[in-house]
């Protein structure tokens, strides 16, 4: 079995549990590619820079971060630099024998890079250019595949490599839960995504009413209508993970003792293939590098 797990960004989530629960299951022979985000820590230090990060709302409602050069600067800094290399020391640490990559070596996470995004601004569609972000079109799964087989754990980053008009590449940003989607898929595994609540819920603010799983295209429709705030971004991440290829996924706190394995054998809320009914009828573009 192999397994992708996505740690979280935000300030409440502690990788610690995870981190350990990841090394128990390599030292019991399983596969892992784990994944992270980073987006409180990119906010923080262009803070520190004396720079503002710029969310914008797309025309779909969908509130992301708009990249400009400086912005990705920063995520060149941050994310493949202190934070990848944070959870590869403490992996290390705990016995694996870990290799840290982002989506821009060896053509991991490609993509076409978008310089400009359609946003909403007070009400008004606007078209807002200068931005250095991409949507994952191929994922080289031959590399992940070689290094797990030689017993090394991939710890994957943001920014992926995004393919400009003129045939060049730039590093670009990518959704954090939309790269781990596009590896678990390419991979067939079981996506683990790790965050701040014990899973998806009806009503957003009462952790009661968390729903266990959805396994049909009317409870996946339950989901994606409680969907709410960043929660939204998942949902849709777990719906391109699936379509993709991937054996399941499931959203899970990170703040428990073995948040893996407690996903895993039935925690948080777990997706699966059959919530999408007919996936041949609805194919993202995902293509797998061999």
């Amino acid at each position: 079995m192999t397994v992708v797990v996505k740690i979280g960004g935000a300030r409440a989530v502690d990788p610690e549990g995870a981190l350990a629960d990841v090394a128990s299951l390599v030292e019991q022979g399983e596969q892992v590619v784990l994944t992270h985000g980073g987006s409180t820590a990119v906010d923080e230090t262009l803070e520190d820079l004396g720079q503002e990060p710029t969310y914008v709302e797309t025309p779909g409602g969908v509130v992301g971060r708009f990249t400009d050069e400086e912005t990705m600067d920063v995520f060149k800094m941050v994310m493949p630099g202190k934070l990848n290399t944070d959870l590869v020391e403490s992996l290390q640490n705990a016995g694996v024998d870990a290799v840290g990559l982002s989506g821009t070596d060896g053509k991991l996470l490609e993509g076409k890079r978008k310089s400009a995004v359609r946003v909403k601004e007070d009400g008004k569609k606007k078209i807002k250019r200068g931005d250095h972000s991409g949507t994952i079109e191929s994922v080289n799964a031959d590399l992940l595949e070689t290094l797990l087989s030689s017993s090394y754990t991939p710890v994957v980053s943001v920014p992926v490599l995004g393919r400009e008009k003129d045939g060049g590449y730039t590093a670009v940003n990518a959704d954090a839960d939309r790269a781990a989607a596009a590896i678990a898929g390419a991979l067939e595994a079981d996506l683990v995504a790790l965050t701040d609540v014990a899973g998806i819920y009806a009503d957003p603010d009462d952790e009661s009413t968390k729903i266990d799983s959805a396994a049909t295209p009317e409870e996946f429709e339950t989901i994606k209508a409680a969907a709410e705030g960043f929660m939204t971004k998942k949902v849709m991440a777990a719906e391109e993970a699936l379509e993709s290829g991937a054996s399941s996924v499931t959203v899970a706190t990170a703040n428990a003792d073995a948040p893996v394995t407690d996903a895993l054998e039935g925690g948080g809320t777990t997706l699966e293939p059959g919530a999408l009914g007919d996936p041949d009828s609805d194919a993202t573009e995902t293509e797998v590098v061999q």
